[in-house]
């Protein structure tokens, strides 16, 4: 291999310099430093190529490559800084090229994020591409008659866009959008292009992301407030002293979507968008001197525990999504927990079946790379067999040798409520509600209420409150009151005297902590919404069943969400003695 980029660097200089004129004329130096830099080039071209290789699961055989592309392109950047004058009159370097390398570096550390699943490589990857905007590395590609080029420039913005979405930088994405925009009615009026319709979909689907969110929150000037919603150092409720908790800790998260019709952008729906920031904490800024990624001595580590690592897996098929499970599952470390968050449309059992095991209710859909009916609810034309593309809740069984938290977002979330624990393990399922009240205005293509719950809690109740827009000094105060309810439901959940120990087991890990919490919180709110009530299918239920005296119909609980509700003026949606209806 080295011999063969050798070759190639050596044919690159000749062609290079019998266009720059005597090749005789040029100092040995000066043909060293663009031989070095032409060898660089191509190594670190090959590398990243290779990245396509490695596979996507398993989080060991990759680290090393990762490591090495790191070093390769370390040395690129800094060559090309200590040469730029060399290489400008002798190489003929352009800036964007330069602007190329810069990407290539973001591009290593947004996957790098995602392979690790530390946020403070996103901010890493931010700045590389920041710095390819404010210095203008891609402004002299429009001069050429080149339109790959042209799409370079335009995949880098859309590149550039995820990791600003990723990181709540909307004030940058907007900018990005216009910029992007802008570009791509440039690129289609110059070339004849047949892409035409696939960029301007990228523009429709980023506009749909950031439109997203139900509920606005403004400053005095009418200007949006920016939130975000990963977990923070007053998140998740602390636990108290005499708490009894076990000592699991959360390693490993299977983000699976495969919703009809829901708002998507670079493979990521809005609810695995919202999930995935629920599974992290905020992002921390690297030290500028810190060692290429994962290289770091134990020393330098933040202090905060890292953030669970996630696939995030879009529309996968069940080969794949089984292949995922089973990576995780083989690597998760001992007193860890796996958590399987589903958002999918629903599969139907058709008929009754002799038996009722846990391959006769349905379960979602996997991808099956056919056409699929259209609407939510896929049912089996051949009745004699069950949905191949199906997950079904005995698909599930296997991995619950491990402890497993799962989450359910679908219409028919209530099959993995057919659960049977096997092994004794802690096993939890937090179910959405199969279908929601008519009266409540349809958002299923801006994500779904139950994961807005366990990503935003308040916002979600907002929605479900009919607000649409709310002043920022009011919402800090509504948080500041969601934190106590929080705290609250802790204490129910660990004083309870009938719950099953499973919730117990998960409560000393700070997500899942957070995660049973805004559970409760948003099962307790549909209990008491007046509309939600008109049928039981608007409620979410779980695995094991919660005691509902002693939670999501606690008197105490109840009455701290009509406090809530009068804070924002809005009891008049909420029932005000719940307990005398049943």
């Amino acid at each position: 291999m080295f011999r063969f980029l050798l070759h190639r660097t050596e044919f690159a200089l000749k062609q290079i310099m019998s266009s720059g004129g005597a090749e005789d004329d040029i100092p040995q130096a000066e043909r060293k430093t663009v031989t070095d830099f032409c060898y660089l080039l191509d190594k670190s071209k090959q590398l990243f190529n290779g990245l396509r290789d490695l596979p996507q699961y398993g989080q060991k055989q990759w680290q090393s490559y990762f490591g090495r592309t790191f070093d390769v392109y370390t040395k690129l950047w800094k060559f090309q800084q200590q040469h730029r004058q060399v290489l400008d009159n002798r190489y003929g370097l352009k800036r964007w090229q330069i602007g190329e390398i810069a990407s290539k570096i973001g591009q290593l550390y947004y996957h790098y994020y995602l392979r690790t699943s530390e946020t403070s490589y996103l901010n890493e990857a931010f700045s590389f591409y920041s710095a390819i905007r404010q210095r203008s590395y891609y402004s002299q590609v429009n001069k050429e008659d080149r339109p790959e080029l042209v799409v370079k420039k335009l995949r880098y913005y859309a590149r550039f866009i995820v990791v600003c979405l990723l990181l709540n930088k909307m004030d940058v994405v907007k900018d990005l959008v216009k910029e992007l925009s802008d570009e791509i009615e440039d690129y289609t009026h110059r070339f004849n292009t047949e892409d035409q319709v696939e960029w301007n979909l990228v523009l429709q689907e980023v506009a749909a992301f950031i439109e997203a969110d139900p509920v606005m929150v403004l400053n005095d000037d009418n200007t949006i407030v920016i939130t975000s919603n990963r977990l923070s150092e007053t998140g998740a409720p602390l636990l108290e002293q005499g708490m009894i908790v076990g000592q699991l800790a959360l390693a490993d998260a299977l983000i699976i979507g495969n919703c009809n019709n829901q708002v998507k952008f670079s493979e990521l729906t809005i609810d695995m968008f919202r999930m995935l920031q629920a599974l992290e904490r905020e992002p921390m800024n690297l030290a500028s001197q810190m060692n290429k990624p994962g290289m770091q001595e134990s020393t330098e580590k933040p202090a905060r525990r890292e953030n669970p690592h996630k696939y995030l897996l879009y529309k996968p098929t069940f080969s794949q999504l089984y292949t995922f499970l089973a990576a995780s599952f083989k690597e998760l470390p001992a007193n860890s927990v796996l958590l399987i968050y589903l958002s999918a449309t629903g599969v139907f059992p058709s008929g009754r079946s002799d038996s009722e095991g846990p391959y006769d209710f349905g379960g979602v859909l996997t991808n099956s790379n056919r056409d699929v009916i259209n609407g939510d609810a896929i049912h089996k034309r051949n009745q004699s067999y069950k949905e191949m593309h199906c997950l079904h809740p005995g698909d599930l069984y296997p991995f619950t040798r491990k402890p497993l938290f799962i989450i359910v977002d679908s219409s028919n979330s209530v099959a993995y409520k057919n659960f049977t624990n096997l092994f004794g393990q802690p096993l939890v399922c937090l179910l959405s509600p199969t279908a929601y009240p008519k009266a409540l205005q349809d958002q299923s293509q801006r994500g779904s209420l139950f994961t807005l719950f366990l990503n935003n809690p308040l916002m979600a109740f907002l929605f479900v409150s009919g607000l649409s827009s709310m002043r920022r000094g009011l919402w800090e105060k509504c948080q500041d009151y969601l934190r106590k309810i929080n705290r609250d439901i802790a204490q129910l959940l660990t004083h309870s005297r009938s719950i099953d120990q499973s919730f117990l087991q998960f409560f000393g890990d700070e997500f899942l902590r957070l995660l049973l919490t805004r559970f409760i919180f948003c099962s307790a709110t549909m209990r008491m919404h007046k509309i939600f009530r008109q049928e039981t299918r608007n409620y979410p239920e779980s695995y094991p069943q919660l005691p509902r005296d002693e939670t999501v119909e606690n008197p105490h609980l109840q009455k701290h969400i009509l406090e809530l509700a009068s804070i924002l003026d809005v009891r008049n949606v909420f029932l005000e003695n719940t307990l005398d209806d049943y």
